[in-house]
């Protein structure tokens, strides 16, 4: 066996098989052939079901779907990374998506692994130290919640950052190799967001590196590195040019971009309106539950047992089935809106943490002391809105990103980083023995002191436990809200005691290693094991069994209702559907089966949800008003005729009980009119304003940028204009009149991509109503077509084409040159 592989080789094997082993028992019913029920995963499923039929029709990808918001492009439903010849190692990273969740955990702890022996730790520790960063319970909420993209993402995280520091200290091409690689792999995972935190971790290390560089003067190996990185850099990115260029294109038109509307300016930003992208916010007392999990309740709804005061005082009140009542009980207190459990790095890891912090050296230590401080920073949000200001108004890209208790995960990677590097550090015998005794007493003292002083404070705080929707979930049975702030009580204390029991374990392992009780085999496997114990059974109170289901559950999700099968009767080939039987604008199982007027997703057009705010709720909340009271038949009609902005969307149904036949509204637009008005506008906040103030079958608002006078045309009764044809990325129309018209499309504008002809020749459309198109029709009868083919799509695949073919040259001859090195040596 060649020292080599003795050193570095068979750990790799090691991982891989024991990390595949790992991966499987945590999720042992994919092996009986069972699936996880995701929520979003579903949610995706249902939105993305036009494309996909689309493509198993054709063969070829759509970038449109009319299937939510009215239409939008695919780009952030679907991944383009068209030209990307590095997808076929994602996928096999992925193990070809066999076995899901599977692939994910084993990411985690292989790229944590990679990681660390890039950081130059020993790789028998290495090999444990993944379980450190792989099992924080918030990678596995996000699993069972089907944030797949951002699992994936994560995944990558680690890889990419240690190739920066592998670059600047060690192997400049090499590293910068290793972060050109697996940060091309992570944009293909199309989660942006995730990769701008990396890049925020990479940034805050750039920082200390430039000082040390100052400092020593060290400036050939700083630029030689930076250089390297680069382009590395560029190539990751040109590799995904393809997406990337679209997503960047559809950004400026998205929620995401700048609002046009001069209203609310406070709470706008060049991005994400401020309330929205803080919504959650992690509290400051709140962050405390990376080292006791169930300090501020775990989730939303837990389960609470019969042991609980819940279920006795339930059983008291002769309450029926309390066992089942018990199992779905309002056990956060915290400030978010919701959660489904917090963010529990482990007990043990933040001990190893606050070690680390006194025994490991140099930069690396304040780098990753620094990141995890912004981490906390950034997720308090709205709780510490100074600082979350700075960076929504002066830190480029942060405002279009939402969910700011996201950047947690960067603290779940430099906490377990620090940690193990910790070990590393100890097991090498470098430190002084009677300072090191000192250094884990000031560890144990920081940590164990902690929670101890949580445990004596919060039980003699009146107002710890309670929150604010108590009463208005229990009404005024005191006795139940009681009962649940005492459940809150011992959960938060069991777990405190469970996460002192673990800081004295690993207090316990260093402290015996110190006095050479043990040596350094011992510890390590010890300290995996700890780990494990640690955090694998809080993980598993959030993705466990239970969320898994037979392969029929998932299959008979889509089931259609009555309303469904009522509405799909009709031949017509392009309507759209107002559920209002469930959350409109924030639900995309209508999807599934119509065109949709609302949907759920993250970047829908800005101008639509502007359409949302001032007319579409309002019209909804209207109509719903109106039903309630049981109207009469004409009540119904005069409803539906009140609603001008959804019936100029082409509301031809809606469903307000799943199980009963769709309510047919014979009072919308069609797909395509004649006006004999248009009505000009000075900018938005005039165009959104008239909208309300006209009727959109007989005039348009048209925003003067697009050059069109006010007009007024002669009325033709026999003027017709029809759908012929429908694909998603392609619509034909035929229209006949005696003179000149204007025609608006009951279509979202988006000149980023759709083009117009008439009669085979390109002509001009524009922007009517705020959201559609309107196009000049020639007097006589015509054939009009709008088709979709964004142009920067093409463009994108080019770069992507040959940025990533360069990539895997480099990759290759990389790896050549490692071996040939190790052949050497072994010479």
């Amino acid at each position: 066996m060649s020292p080599f592989f003795k050193t570095f080789g068979l750990p790799v094997l090691a991982a891989i098989v024991l990390y595949l082993a790992v991966s499987i028992a945590y999720f042992s019913p994919v092996m009986q052939g069972q699936v996880l029920q995701q929520h979003d995963t579903m949610v995706w499923k249902a939105s993305a079901k036009e494309s996909a039929d689309y493509l198993e029709k054709h063969g070829e990808k759509t970038f449109w779907t009319n299937s939510m918001f009215s239409g939008m492009p695919t780009y952030l439903i679907n991944n383009s990374s068209d030209g990307n010849f590095l997808i076929p190692i994602h996928r096999n990273l992925q193990l070809q998506d066999a076995l899901r969740p599977v692939p994910f955990l084993f990411m985690y702890l292989l790229g944590f692994f990679l990681a660390l022996l890039a950081f130059g730790v020993r790789p028998w520790l290495s090999l444990v130290g993944a379980f450190a960063f792989a099992f924080s319970s918030y990678f596995f909420i996000i699993i069972q919640a089907g944030h797949i993209t951002k699992a994936i993402a994560i995944g990558y995280m680690a890889p990419i950052i240690a190739g920066v520091y592998l670059a600047y200290h060690k192997k400049p091409l090499w590293g910068a190799i290793l972060t050109a690689v697996f940060l091309a792999l992570q944009i293909i995972a199309n989660h942006l967001q995730i990769t701008y935190y990396t890049f925020l971790i990479i940034l805050v290390y750039m920082f200390f590196e430039m000082y040390h560089t100052i400092i020593q003067k060290t400036w050939k190996n700083f630029f030689l590195a930076s250089a390297f990185l680069l382009v590395g850099a560029l190539l990751a990115i040109g590799s995904n040019a393809s997406g990337l260029m679209l997503v960047y294109e559809y950004g400026n038109e998205s929620i995401r971009g700048k609002s046009e509307l001069s209203s609310d300016a406070e709470n706008r930003t060049t991005g994400l309106d401020k309330d929205y992208a803080t919504d959650w916010s992690y509290g400051k007392f709140e962050s405390l539950n990376l080292l006791i999990p169930n300090l501020m309740g775990g989730a939303s709804q837990s389960d609470l047992g019969e042991k609980s005061n819940m279920y006795e005082e339930l059983k008291q009140m002769g309450q029926p089935n309390p066992k089942k009542i018990v199992k779905q009980m309002p056990t956060y207190w915290g400030t978010q809106p919701f959660t489904s459990g917090p963010t529990y790095i482990g007990a043990l890891v933040i001990f190893l943490f606050v070690l680390g912090l006194f025994v490991v050296d140099g930069r690396l230590k304040w780098w990753l002391l620094s990141a995890t401080i912004l981490s906390l920073f950034l997720a308090w949000g709205k709780n510490m809105m100074w600082f979350t200001d700075l960076f929504l108004n002066y830190f480029p890209g942060y405002n279009k990103f939402r969910a700011v208790s996201m950047t947690l995960v960067m603290a779940e990677l430099t906490v377990p980083l620090l940690a193990v590097l910790a070990v590393d550090k100890l097991i090498t015998g470098q430190i002084d023995t009677a300072k090191l005794k000192k250094q884990i007493m000031y560890a144990l003292g920081l940590t164990g002191g902690v929670v101890v002083l949580l445990l004596i404070g919060m039980s003699s705080n009146g107002s710890a436990f309670v929150n604010d929707s108590d009463a208005q979930i229990f009404g005024q049975n005191q006795n139940l809200i009681e009962a649940i702030q005492a459940d809150r009580a011992d959960l938060f204390q069991a777990d405190a005691l469970r996460s002192l029991f673990f800081i004295l374990v690993g207090a316990a392992l260093v402290w015996l290693f110190t006095l050479q009780k043990i040596n350094k085999t011992v510890l390590i496997s010890l300290m995996g094991i700890a780990l494990l114990i640690d955090l694998w059974p809080v993980s598993k109170r959030y993705l466990n069994d239970e969320n898994f289901v037979n392969k029929s559950a998932n299959t008979t999700y889509f089931t259609p209702t009555l309303a469904d099968e009522s509405i799909m009767s009709d031949p017509s080939p392009d309507y759209r559907v107002l559920n209002i039987a469930v959350n409109t604008f924030n639900d995309a199982t209508t999807s599934y089966y119509h065109k949709s007027i609302g949907g759920y997703h993250g970047a829908k057009m800005r101008r639509y949800q502007e359409l949302i705010d001032h007319y579409l709720s309002k019209e909804i909340s209207s109509f719903v008003g109106v039903l309630q009271n049981k109207p009469a038949q004409q009540d119904v009609e005069q409803a539906l005729r009140s609603m001008k902005v959804h019936n100029m969307l082409n509301t031809k149904y809606i469903i307000y009980n799943p199980q009963a036949p769709a309510l047919p509204n014979a009072f919308t637009n069609g797909n395509a009119w004649f006006v004999n008005e248009l009505k000009v506008v000075n900018n938005a906040d005039e165009e959104i304003a008239q909208l309300g103030q006209i009727d959109p079958k007989t005039t348009a608002i048209v925003d003067i940028r697009f050059n069109e006078k006010p007009i007024q045309t002669a009325v033709d009764s026999n003027a017709t204009i029809e759908l012929t044809a429908y694909e998603p990325n392609l619509l034909k129309y035929k229209s006949s009149s005696s003179h000149e018209q204007y025609a608006i499309f009951s279509e979202i504008y988006y000149d980023k991509g759709w083009m117009a002809y008439i009669d085979g020749k390109e002509a001009p459309h524009f922007r009517a109503d705020y959201i559609l198109r309107g196009m000049k029709i020639p007097a006589g009868v015509h054939e009009i077509e709008f088709k979709f083919d964004p142009p920067t799509y093409h463009t994108g695949k080019l770069i992507a084409q040959s940025s990533s073919s360069l990539l895997l040259v480099l990759l290759l001859l990389g790896m050549v040159y490692e071996w040939m090195q190790s052949r050497k040596k072994e010479a």
